[in-house]
């Protein structure tokens, strides 16, 4: 018979898995919506300078592009996600997990002020990873996943210097708060059986830079780093007592490219490329200072790739359209496709405006529908999640997403008019 300190490592091992894994919609674990602007071009042409400042969260040089004054923004989102997995636990118990996307709201604000002609500072609030996912409590993948819970906060103050009309360079640091809570079911336990809960959190540094090129007159380009961010997860793993634990775990890294080419006075095209490096998870360890090592975890995800193209179209002073089309590689492949994160390629289709009430007050509102490719599930022999002891898990998932998005930009300062054309219109 398998002791409890037996039952504990398998459960570990089982269960911290997850502790990289969160919303099954936003490529693995990372939030993409930090923009109701660039919401509405699939974020096409996110790292390049324009009316709103929430590019500094791509690429921190875009914070030159920013009005005299203080200009301040809030951004709103809801992330409606509609994700179901179908499959048969064991070879035996069939069923549904019922819809495991939690509707999560995201918050963004972004503050810029404007020192000099070529000095300016910024601040961006985000949480870039996180949402969660939760089936029926009691499902036939329930030894698998319960539920996976994870928080974030990131504050990034930034500098950045305008070096000439053409080229401007940034740096930021970050400092990010995570907190990630995970349950599965507990099969030493009687039916309806008691969650296996691990629970953590850690305060991590990293950086962020980003440089802006205007070659000539109509034409931007822009590159951005976010440095991953190392966080050493101290909690606790309930199995059937509170047992210390730790995880060491780094975000990864991410490139993006931007550009933005003026077509006439009225219509621009925006494009993105974006380069995560999931790679660098790899396989980090987790230790119970009681139990000593108790497992390596093979995530070895695939690096992540996204795709974006968009446009945007003046109709009048007041009021800017936009649309835009994005493709996401998803990290995660059919080998390493757990019940807890059913991630797989996705489709988005976006729409948007921006509203100008006068010089110094606009409103910018955006939709997106991803379409989630269908995606296999095969826990067996192979397979990194497999744990024999509990039995396969056979499935297949299908998904979709709807989201809304809102914000307020203000700005206190000089009048909107006295910035480049090129670069931004008047609010």
């Amino acid at each position: 018979m398998m002791t409890t300190k037996t039952w504990a490592k398998l459960s570990v091992a089982a269960i911290a898995l997850a502790a990289v894994n969160g919303e099954a919609f936003a490529g693995a674990f990372a939030i993409r919506e930090q923009s109701s602007y660039y919401q509405g071009t699939s974020f096409a042409g996110y790292g390049t300078t324009g009316p709103s400042i929430s590019s500094i969260f791509w690429n921190p040089a875009t914070i030159t592009g920013a009005g005299d004054g203080i200009t301040f923004e809030s951004h709103n989102t809801a992330i409606i996600p509609d994700s179901e997995i179908d499959g048969t636990f064991a070879g035996v118990l069939t069923g549904s997990s019922g819809d495991i996307g939690n509707d999560a709201y995201v918050p963004a604000t972004y503050t810029s002020y404007k020192v000099n002609e070529d000095i300016f500072l910024g601040l961006a609030v985000n949480a870039p990873f996180g949402l969660a996912t939760k089936p029926n409590q009691n499902w036939n993948g329930q030894f698998y996943s319960r539920s996976s819970e994870i928080f974030s906060i990131n504050v990034n103050p930034i500098a950045g210097y305008r070096i000439s009309e053409k080229i401007s360079v940034a740096v930021g640091l970050q400092v990010q708060y995570l907190d990630v809570t995970l349950k599965r079911a507990n099969p030493l336990t009687p039916a309806p059986y008691a969650s296996i809960t691990l629970d953590g959190d850690d305060i991590g540094f990293g950086a962020t830079a980003g440089i802006s090129y205007k070659p000539f007159e109509g034409t931007e380009f822009g590159l951005g780093y976010r440095s991953g961010i190392a966080h050493d997860l101290d909690g606790d793993l309930n199995v059937l007592a509170n047992t210390a634990i730790e995880a060491d775990l780094v975000t990864p890294d991410q490139v993006n490219f931007s550009f933005k080419q003026r077509i006439n006075d009225s219509f621009r095209v925006l494009g993105t490329v974006e380069w995560t490096n999931w790679s660098r998870l790899g396989s980090p360890a987790i230790v119970s200072p009681s139990l000593g090592p108790v497992a390596d975890l093979p995530l070895n995800y695939d690096d992540g790739w996204f795709f974006a193209l968009g446009g945007e179209y003046d109709y009048n002073e007041n009021l800017t359209l936009r649309a835009g089309l994005g493709y996401e590689i998803s990290p995660i492949d059919d080998d390493i496709r757990s019940t807890r994160l059913p991630d797989a390629d996705r489709l988005w289709l976006s729409g948007g405006l921006t509203y100008a009430v006068n010089d110094n007050l606009a409103f910018d509102f955006g939709y997106t529908h991803i379409f989630v490719e269908d995606a296999d599930i095969n826990i067996g022999p192979g397979h990194q999640d497999y744990n024999a002891l509990i039995g396969t898990y056979v499935g297949e998932s299908e998904a979709h997403v709807d989201i809304i998005s809102a914000s307020l930009r203000y700005r206190w300062g000089g009048p909107s008019e006295d910035r480049d054309h090129d670069t931004a219109r008047k609010y």
